[in-house]
């Protein structure tokens, strides 16, 4: 295993971009005194103006000059730090070098990736390498997908608690109000763009096991759609109402769950079913509504497939780096609720919800926990050889309570 002695806690990489500007802010207000935090990304003289803003926190805090183009600029960086913390995506385009610097150097990663296809082959080309060095390469770190892995994470401790058998049938149920950000956009735009013309890998996208460990060893549970078009509220639990739409995440969320369940052991069950939808409210019109939501989402879908329409919609839909002032963000807000029926019969839920934006201000301070995590609690962490890993399996109980510390709402109960 390589060494853990670095001269920095946590590097924040891409920290002149939106996110990564927040991320460090957050830091720079809410990490312990004494974290040797640093700043990284290919213009120094931006990096500086970015630390200018920061306030005396972070007066003193090293630049580095690093760029996803060149690979000993990474492998430097990597050295650098205990934990490198990257918003710079799309992370199809970008990410993998950075993976494997760290990989290499036994150095753990958080970022925000919400690509399956990323995520598939920073297992498959560095999960074994990263394990063999213990560091801890842990994906989607932000709204997509801690509320999601968490939130199971926790609805199954209180059930084992409870001794009530393991999950079943389990849909998360999503309430915001937020933008998606131009990085999301971006990702999506980059996924159609990887999958148009390989049919392997649009199978491989669409598999609800695409980043399983071993697909193979997967149970057989039937056909599990990436996004439920339309639910009644009532066939998730008896005290839901309205109807209930799709949710843009729940391509990549739903996958990341099944990883967390499929890396420790089938720990939910082998008969864990689970899906995400989103909530439109409770009137009489949330029928159409829910309708309106997925022929929005298809209809983006298929306008970005698509080269005339998505000229246009790249000119309206928000770019990269882009996102909502400080009155926006502050006004968001995001509850996730999990609903879930135990193998004994009983019904259980959990809720994770927090103030702010999810994909900005929410997401700044997951991330930011996760990388405290990783850094000052590392032998408190759920045992691991290291690998690619996810939250809750690389995580869980710490950022959970660092979560709560926070400010996060987070909590599982009987039905």
């Amino acid at each position: 295993m390589t060494s853990r002695s670095r001269d920095l806690d946590v590097v924040v990489y891409g920290a002149t971009g939106f996110v990564g500007r927040l991320t460090a802010e957050y830091l720079a207000k809410h990490a312990p005194e004494g974290t040797r935090i640093g700043l990284a990304g290919r213009s120094v003289e931006r990096l500086e103006q970015v630390r200018a803003e920061l306030g005396p926190a972070a007066a003193d805090w090293p630049l580095l000059r690093a760029d996803a183009t060149d690979e000993s600029s990474l492998r430097d960086l990597a050295a650098a730090a205990h934990v490198i913390t990257t918003t710079v995506g799309p992370y199809a385009k970008y990410g993998l070098p950075l993976v494997r610097a760290c990989a290499e150097a036994g150095t753990d990663y958080v970022d925000l990736t919400g690509e399956v296809l990323f995520a598939r082959e920073s297992i498959d080309r560095f999960h074994d390498t990263a394990r063999s060095t213990g560091a801890r390469i842990v994906h989607s770190c932000g709204f997509d997908s801690i509320p999601s892995d968490l939130g199971v994470h926790v609805l199954n401790q209180q059930v084992q608690a409870d001794g009530e058998g393991t999950l079943t049938d389990t849909t998360l149920v999503v309430k915001m109000r937020g933008g998606v950000s131009g990085g999301t956009i971006d990702s999506m735009r980059t996924q159609l763009d990887v999958t148009k013309h390989d049919a392997k890998l649009r199978r491989l996208a669409a598999s609800p096991y695409s980043l399983s460990p071993d697909r193979s060893a997967e149970p057989d549970l039937g056909r599990q759609p990436d996004m439920t078009m339309m639910v009644r509220g009532s066939e998730i639990a008896p005290e839901l109402n309205g109807w209930k739409a799709p949710f843009v995440m729940a391509p990549f969320n739903t996958r990341v769950v099944r990883r967390s369940n499929a890396l420790s052991g089938w720990a939910y069950g082998r008969d864990f079913r689970y899906r995400e939808v989103m909530s439109v409210g409770s009137s009489f019109a949330t029928p159409a509504i829910a309708v309106g939501v997925g022929a929005v989402l298809g209809g983006l879908m298929a306008g970005l497939s698509f080269a005339p329409t998505r000229w246009v919609l790249d000119r309206v839909l928000p770019k990269p780096g882009e996102g909502p002032n400080e009155k926006s963000r502050q006004q968001g807000y995001f509850t996730t609720d999990a609903y879930t029926r135990t193998t004994s019969g009983a019904r259980y839920m959990s809720r994770i919800s927090a103030q702010g934006d999810p994909g900005y201000a929410a997401t700044a301070v997951m991330l930011g926990e996760s990388a405290l995590s990783l850094a000052l609690q590392r032998d408190d962490l759920p045992e691991s050889p290291g690998g690619v890993l996810t939250p809750a399996t690389a995580l869980g109980d710490v950022l959970v309570d660092r979560l709560r510390g926070a400010g996060f709402t987070i909590e599982a109960r009987r039905l």
